[in-house]
């Protein structure tokens, strides 16, 4: 199994877990966030799970736009949650943005070592 199967396969794991999180807990989750609102946790959940399921699906066909567009997504996840965070919108609680900086740092990661296998892969 090449590095950049692997990468994929860790991305897929981790979002699928997350996203069945997201849609099983979304009322707790909601809690601790300080909202009310569970709508857009079992919503983002629905999508991290088709998101696994794209990133399964490239893990052995490993097409060159596909995979970048998976890399890119993951960037813009932390984009998102650093802009979340900087500007509190929702005026979430510590523990949410503790949370969210967390998985933020967690998908940089995996977005770099992806970037990382999918450059020694096309050599």
């Amino acid at each position: 199994m090449n590095h950049l199967k692997k990468a994929l396969i860790i991305n897929t794991l981790f979002s699928s877990i997350s996203g069945i999180i997201l849609i099983l807990l979304n009322r707790q989750i909601a809690n601790i966030f300080g909202t009310k609102n569970n709508t857009v946790f079992w919503c983002i959940g629905i999508v991290l799970i088709y998101f696994a399921l794209t990133i399964w699906y490239e893990r052995t066909k490993q097409r060159r736009l596909a995979v970048i567009w998976i890399i890119i997504q993951d960037f813009l996840w932390v984009l998102g949650s650093i802009i979340l965070i900087s500007l509190n919108p929702f005026q979430i609680t510590q523990s949410g943005i503790i949370i969210i900086s967390i998985i933020a740092a967690i998908v940089l990661c995996m977005g770099v070592n992806q970037s990382i296998a999918f450059n020694k892969a096309k050599r």
